[in-house]
């Protein structure tokens, strides 16, 4: 169902579109806790290993792909808040087209640079074959990667949060179910982990590209919308560019400290493995709830609705710090026994190495939440310069200080203080940003 976000009280609004969009990275993220969950538990410590490893690889794809669904979800809201149907339409079909040539290059791009990028990594000689294996069969299911998010950005775009809710539940589900069957029953390892991803990926990815021709066609326009227009590329570009260039050095930067976090050995590799999964579960959440708000905003601009912004804003940090409480506490108080989802008691190095990453990172989520509302209003506004500033200033300061911090203090523990100082400066930039543009009136350009 469609969804105009341009009206009725902005809070009731942002509540009832980003709840499902929560829950539906929540069900996201059990695709990656579900492998490394499995590997761990039914493997081993260097199958979990060898699995997180090759998940900071895997994040460069999600980036691009994510780029692609931002800034097509960007422009759709736009031209669906302003009613313009028949450029909305184009807009979704020029980034079908665009998307499968630069999947296509990705692919033979990934195939040919894996094994330099676990080399680049450290990878330890132990993990090695089965990081390559885990990341090769990721590979063959990047079609499935585009092609889903472009899929649920179209979805948010038309204020639909509930459907992709729908497809996630059951397909992440059915990972988790795959996994230990492909593992346990017919005892494919590593391969198989990485096989039940591709699997219900790409039959959650089929039946939403099915679904999303289906909502466009049922929107009546007169004569035939373009396929493809170079203009709208560009107008795509212009928000998916800097957004792909943001998580692809996110993802960089987090090669650079896995291969720091690699010195110090394989248990605490495993440790970090589980627990950054928790981690990204939550800032991947997080995150979700900003590209919700990139709807809302780009929504009530191209309805010339200015001043429900700054009231969305509000709306916005209440619902993250209101999860914040919850996920902090439950992270503080259970991280042992979440951590003991991927491992045993055996892996006391590794269950010690998560736990104390989980405590030092959790109680600054109530920082890193509030800089992602403020980044979905600064992206959804077309202000893709200041977005940049504040997230590579998170990101340079956290690589720079991890090997400044971890050479200091001779341990895995500098790097993981390196985190919440690059959080709380960068939160600092992102709402100087965010209150410059309000003040200045940028949201009439």
């Amino acid at each position: 169902m469609n969804k105009d976000l341009t009206v009725g009280n902005p809070q009731k609004v942002l509540w009832s579109f980003c709840l499902p969009l929560f829950g539906s990275i929540i069900f996201q993220q059990l695709y990656n806790i579900a492998d490394s969950l499995v590997a761990g538990k039914f493997i081993g410590e260097n199958a979990l290993a060898a699995v997180g490893n090759s998940y900071n690889v895997t994040l460069i794809y999600i980036a691009f792909a994510f780029g692609c669904n931002i800034g097509c979800s960007v422009i759709v809201s736009q031209f669906f808040g302003a009613r313009d149907f028949a450029r909305m339409k184009t807009s979704v079909y020029t980034t079908l087209v665009a998307s499968s040539i630069l999947c296509l290059l990705l692919m033979t791009i990934g195939f040919l640079s894996c094994k330099p990028l676990l080399t680049l990594m450290k990878t330890q000689k132990e993990i090695m074959d089965d990081s390559m294996l885990y990341l090769n069969i990721y590979i063959w299911g990047l079609p499935f990667l585009f092609f889903y998010n472009i899929a649920t950005g179209i979805f948010s775009a038309l204020g639909d949060s509930r459907t992709p809710f729908i497809f996630l539940a059951f397909s992440s589900t059915a990972n988790i179910l795959v996994d230990i069957l492909f593992v346990k029953v017919f005892r494919m390892g590593v391969a198989g982990v990485a096989w039940a991803t591709f699997l219900c990926q790409g039959i959650s990815c089929m039946l939403s590209v099915l679904l999303v021709l289906k909502r466009l066609s049922a929107i009546k326009i007169t004569g035939k919308a373009v396929i493809f227009s170079w203009e709208i590329l560009k107008r795509i570009s212009i928000i998916a560019v800097p957004s792909i260039l943001q998580q692809s050095f996110i993802s960089i930067g987090n090669i650079l400290i896995q291969g720091c976090i690699n010195n110090f050995g394989v248990s605490v590799a495993a440790g970090y493995s589980a627990a950054v999964k928790l981690n990204n579960l939550v800032i991947t959440s997080f995150s979700t709830i900003g590209n919700g708000m990139s709807n809302y905003t780009a929504q009530n601009i191209g309805a010339k609705k200015h001043s429900r912004i700054k009231d969305g804003f509000f709306a916005g940090i209440k619902l993250v710090w209101t999860l914040s409480v919850p996920l902090c506490l439950l992270y503080l108080c259970f991280g042992k026994n979440l951590l003991l989802l991927f491992m045993d008691q055996s892996s006391a190095k590794a269950l010690a190495t998560g736990r104390q990453f989980l405590w030092i990172l959790s109680p600054f989520y109530f920082a890193i939440s509030t800089k992602l509302i403020a980044d979905g209003i600064l992206r959804g506004a077309g202000a893709m310069k200041e977005f940049m500033v504040a997230t590579f200033t998170d990101l340079a300061l956290r690589v720079i200080l991890a090997f400044v911090f971890s050479g200091i203090m001779g341990s895995a523990t500098g790097i993981w203080l390196a985190w919440p100082v690059g959080w709380s400066i960068a939160t600092g930039i992102s709402l100087c940003f965010y209150h410059r543009m309000f003040s200045s009136m940028k949201f009439n350009r």
